[in-house]
Formats: structure tokens, sequence, C-alpha cells
């Protein structure tokens, strides 16, 4: 196996993941970790980041991606189903060295891949957390975040898109160390 052919499988792990804690929804008004956001803006932020990814797969620009985007329905389980199929067949057709033009810069495939995974990942946990189902993810699927995300553990903690990083003991769970990176108290 190639390594895009091996974040292509966690990505579908990863979808996975959050759908079964998706199917836990029983209220959407519940607090997650994130502490500005309750379960229907954890999921409508995650159903939306996978509306992106077909379009900007296929060479559009962030600006041309934004007007083609659709508004999310209120069914938000037919939303993730949706999207999630759609962001998953594109994956499978993208070149992993073709250039995906970002907000921020542009990122080959498999880097773009690499941190949809990531945040799926992350808010798999949240969702988890937030209606009371196991947290505990598959263990590929955290050894391989956990190697996207160490390496860049100041740039992230510097970022602002997690909160600051719990203090863990290092021989803390893989998981726990995970989550405690990106503010999150496992």
């Amino acid at each position: 196996m190639t390594e895009h052919s091996d974040w292509l499988n966690l990505q579908k792990q990863a979808h996975r993941e959050f759908a079964t804690r998706l199917d836990g929804v029983t209220d959407w008004d519940a607090p997650t970790p994130d502490t500005e956001w309750n379960v229907r803006d954890l999921v409508r932020h995650v159903v939306e980041d996978q509306q992106w990814v077909p379009h900007l797969l296929a060479g559009r620009t962030v600006e041309q991606a934004r007007r083609v985007l659709q508004p999310l329905g209120d069914d938000l389980r037919a939303e993730w189903r949706l999207y999630s199929l759609a962001a998953t067949a594109a994956w499978q057709e993208a070149s992993p060295s073709t250039l995906v033009r970002l907000s921020r810069d542009k990122v080959s495939v498999t880097d773009y891949l690499r941190e949809q995974v990531g945040d799926v990942t992350i808010h798999s946990w949240d969702l988890a957390r937030a209606v009371g189902a196991s947290e505990e993810l598959d263990a590929a699927l955290v050894e391989a975040v956990w190697t996207l995300f160490e390496p860049q553990r100041d740039t992230l903690a510097a970022s602002g898109l997690y909160a600051p990083p719990v203090p863990l003991p290092e021989d803390a769970p893989l998981q726990s160390r995970l989550l405690a990176m990106t503010g999150r108290t496992p």
C-alpha cells in the first residue's frame, strides 16, 4: 500500500467513527467540548467541510466553490450521508500529487486528505463526548493523526484552531495525548 492509499482507508474509518456517533444524537442543542458549539453546530461544521472536498479536488478555488455550495437542510444525518459519500468518492478519484487551492495556500491532495482525516477524527471524539457515546477511537486512526499533529504541536498551539493544550504525562495513552494536544480534556 502507498501512503496515500493508507490515508484513504483512514478517511473511510474516520467517517465511520463520526457516523457512529451521529447515530446516537438525541439532543441537537447539547453542549460539546468546543464551548462555542452545540451538537448541531459541530455536526454542521463537519458536514460543511465535506461539502468543499469534491469542489476543491476538482480544481475550483475557494471562491468558486463557495458560489456553488448548497445550504444544508435540517436533516443533518441525511446531509452527512450525502456529503460523506461525495467526499469519499472525490478522494478516491483524486491524484495524490495534484495541488489543491485552500484559503491559506496550495497543498497536495494527500496533505489535504491528512488534514481532513485529523479534523473528522477529533470531531468524532467531540461528538462522542457530547452525546455520551463511546469515546474510544480506532487505534490506527489515533496513531495516524498523532503522527500528523505531534510534529506540529507548537504550530497547532499557536494557531488558535484549538483551545490551549491540556497538560498530560508523556506516558498517558496516545488517544489522551492527542486530545490534550488539541485542548480537549480526555
